[in-house]
C-alpha cells in the first residue's frame, strides 16, 4: 500500500484512560483523511528510528499517533506496511528527480554528477528512513522484500543507464562494467546513515558534490590508463 506522506516527528502518546467526550473527538480525528497515515507514519518513523522495527509493537505506534489500531488498519494493513513505506516515500522523491535528470539535455558527465550528489543530499536530508532502511528492510516478509527491491531495482537500472551512455560515447571508461559502479556507488551512499551527523563541518550538499567528484574521477577514461 502507498500512502503518500510527509511524516511530522513527536508525537504525544495516548493517555491511559479518556476524558468523558475523547472518544467522539478522536474517532472525528480519525476520519479526517491523510491526517491519519501522516501521523501513523510520523510516529512509525520516530520509534523505528529510535527503538528498531522489531522492538517497536502495534500499540506504541497507534498509541504515538494518537489513533486506535482500526484506524492503522483502516490505512495500512500491517506493520511491515509502515516500514516498507518508509523506504518508498524516499525512492519515489529520489526517483522523480533523477528521471528529471536523466531526461534532460546536455552533457552525460554533467547529468550523472548532478544524479550522484543529488541521491547523498536526498539521503541526508530523509536521514531517518534512511537509517530505518539501512537496518530493518531484511526483516520485512518476502512479499515486502520483493516490492522494494523491484522499486529500488527501477531506480538503479535509470542511473546505470547514465553509466552506460558516457561509456558508449568514450566519456567514462567501460574497462569496469556499469552494473559494479552502481553497486559501488551506492553501496557507500547506503552507509551514510552509519556515519553523517549535522553538526558535521560539511553540508549534505558539500558531500554530495564530494561524492559525485569521487565517482566521475574513477570513471574518467585516464584513470585507467586509456
Amino acid at each position: 500500500m502507498a500512502v503518500r506522506t510527509q511524516g511530522g516527528m513527536g508525537m504525544p502518546a495516548v493517555p491511559s484512560a479518556e476524558p468523558a467526550g475523547d472518544g467522539s473527538a478522536r474517532r472525528s480525528a480519525e476520519s479526517a483523511g491523510p491526517a491519519v497515515p501522516r501521523r501513523l507514519m510520523a510516529a512509525a518513523t520516530r520509534l523505528f528510528a529510535e527503538k528498531g522495527f522489531d522492538r517497536t509493537s502495534v500499540q506504541e505506534i497507534v498509541g504515538a499517533a494518537d489513533v486506535t489500531k482500526g484506524a492503522m488498519y483502516h490505512y495500512f494493513d500491517s506493520k511491515d506496511d509502515l516500514l516498507a513505506e518508509i523506504y518508498a516515500r524516499v525512492l519515489r522523491l529520489q526517483m522523480s528527480r533523477l528521471s528529471e535528470i536523466a531526461g534532460e539535455q546536455g552533457p552525460v558527465a554533467e547529468r550523472v554528477g548532478r544524479a550522484a550528489a543529488d541521491v547523498v543530499v536526498s539521503t541526508i536530508d530523509n536521514l531517518d528512513d534512511a537509517t530505518i532502511s539501512y537496518r530493518s528492510l531484511h526483516q520485512l516478509s518476502a512479499e515486502k522484500q520483493r516490492e522494494v527491491r523491484a522499486q529500488r531495482r527501477r531506480y538503479h537500472e535509470l542511473f546505470r543507464s547514465l553509466i552506460t551512455e558516457g561509456q558508449d560515447e568514450g566519456v567514462f571508461t567501460d574497462r569496469v562494467p556499469a552494473d559494479i559502479v552502481c553497486d559501488f556507488y551506492f553501496g557507500s551512499v547506503h552507509h551514510l546513515s552509519t556515519w553523517y551527523h549535522p553538526e558535521g563541518a560539511l553540508s549534505p550538499q558539500q558531500i554530495g558534490d564530494h561524492y559525485a567528484r569521487l565517482l566521475l574521477d574513477a570513471l574518467r577514461p585516464q584513470a585507467y590508463g586509456r
